[in-house]
């Protein structure tokens, strides 16, 4: 079987990083697509209330999901430092030691979203008109969690060991199973809000079984018995940097939410705006999160491997990538909103609400952008503190502006609220990287100047050693 892993250690970064990063871009535009596809089809065919109590749960959703998401990214470093260095049965011990407690992440927040949803909902502020369809969807979606966990763990393993493309195809098949079985459900058989619910979960559970049996093929992490008998030092290394990465994105989450709380006070039209900026936003932020991904697999196999300069040129082009993002996909955003917001919405409030907020956050674009990759380059690196104090300041950020400046500035205030939490914590992560890979860049340039003062001569008189004595 032809390998699908890539070894960021060697070689040139800029096309070894492109061709992680282009299957890794394919991946989650797709996932995008059928994202927005599902609101498209349950805004289409639904109405606007439909939507608007599907993307009411995006908060939520992104509470819960977004934890397993970091946590699963913070194994991923783990598991690439592992496989940049080499040390494969350190490796093998670690992939065991993911696989135990990724059942046990599943089973937690399955049963806590599910439990909760209700007061969440209520807390949120969730208007009467949509509350009924938010639960509906809501308990689906939750209660098929453990696939998209799943999905999350192995599809990060995979990364971690440089595949970009079995998570492309992982996709590429749930997303038409997705928007196939959402035509049917819901033009074909008149279902609610549950049918695009079920349509996402039954996607889920294709994507994480085709990633699933692709990792057991792949002979550097193929497992034995002795692989799960850990010790607590594997379990709390992986904890020590996956529960930061995870405690970062629902912090991140809570910020959101609150900013959901605010506008869902305002009624529906609010909400159903929002959830269109929502789609938006993701969906553009897309290609420079792609490149923060490449960052933190590439980052962690040279960290790894002790090639700190690598890091550095993996910067420049991974920045290069999301300035690239940038220009094209913030250009949309601010001289086109009115159309982008028709796309998803048919009410002529809801649009012209969208149009104040797409064109400020797209010059501001740039913000989140860098944001991703500085951020992932620091995990990348095993420092996970400072990212998630980024988090905290993203989150205490949006509270402050909304809460302060929605009363004066009506829905301009959810712009706001974005483009202070993105800027603050792009400066936090600025200073963490350079303060984890200067001092990193100073030892291997000692080592570099030591090795030409004593290498040569060590080399020369191992030679001579060696040399067989004339007859």
């Amino acid at each position: 079987m032809k390998s699908r892993e890539i070894d960021f250690t060697k070689g040139n970064p800029t096309p070894l990083i492109l061709s992680f990063f282009w299957p890794l871009l394919m991946t989650s535009m797709l996932q995008q697509f059928y994202n927005f596809a599902d609101s498209w089809i349950v805004g289409k065919g639904l109405g606007d209330n439909a939507l608007a109590a599907v993307g009411n749960m995006g908060s939520l959703f992104f509470l819960i999901v977004g934890f397993s998401f970091g946590i699963a990214n913070g194994f991923g470093v783990m598991i690439a430092q592992s496989f940049g260095a080499k040390d494969y049965e350190t490796l093998k011990h670690r992939v065991a030691g993911v696989i135990q407690l990724g059942v046990i992440l599943s089973v937690v927040l399955s049963l806590f979203s599910i439990l909760f949803l209700p007061y969440a909902l209520e807390l949120l502020k969730t208007d009467s008109v949509i509350m009924k369809d938010s639960l509906r969807y809501g308990y689906i979606v939750f209660g098929g969690l453990s696939t998209g966990i799943c999905y999350n763990i192995a599809a990060a393993l995979l990364r971690a060991l440089g595949d970009s493309k079995t998570p492309l195809k992982a996709i590429l098949i749930s997303s038409i199973l997705n928007l196939s079985l959402n035509c049917v459900f819901i033009f074909g058989l008149g279902m609610g809000v549950e049918g695009a619910a079920i349509a996402t979960v039954a996607a889920q559970i294709i994507s994480a079984a085709f990633c699933i049996n692709r990792l057991r093929k792949i002979e550097v992490i193929r497992l034995e018995k002795k692989h799960f008998q850990n010790e607590k030092r594997v379990y709390f290394e992986l904890l020590k940097n996956g529960l930061p990465m995870a405690f970062m994105n629902s912090i991140t989450a809570v910020g959101c939410m609150v900013v959901q709380y605010f506008v869902n006070g305002y009624g529906v039209v609010y909400t159903s705006a929002y959830a269109a900026c929502s789609k938006y936003l993701n969906l553009f932020m897309n290609p420079a999160a792609t490149a923060g991904n490449a960052m933190s697999a590439y980052t962690s196999q040279n960290f790894g491997a002790g090639e700190y300069k690598r890091i550095r040129q993996g910067l420049f082009v991974c920045l290069s990538i999301a300035a690239v993002s940038y220009l094209l996909l913030g250009s949309l955003m601010v001289f086109f909103p009115a159309f982008l917001a028709r796309i998803l919405l048919t009410g002529t409030a809801q649009v012209a609400l969208v149009c104040q907020f797409l064109p400020r956050c797209g010059i501001m674009l740039i913000a989140v952008d860098f944001l991703f990759v500085f951020r992932n380059g620091v995990q990348g690196m095993g420092k996970p503190m400072l990212p998630m104090i980024s988090g905290i300041l993203e989150m205490v950020l949006r509270i402050v502006v909304i809460s302060v400046m929605m009363d004066r500035f009506g829905f301009k205030a959810t712009s706001f609220a974005e483009i202070s939490a993105w800027t603050g914590a792009l400066v936090i992560n600025i200073y963490a990287f350079y303060r984890a890979l200067s001092p990193l860049l100073a030892k291997e340039k000692k080592q570099e100047k030591s090795d030409r003062i004593f290498g040569r001569p060590l080399l020369l008189m191992e030679g001579l050693l060696r040399r067989k004595p004339s007859m």
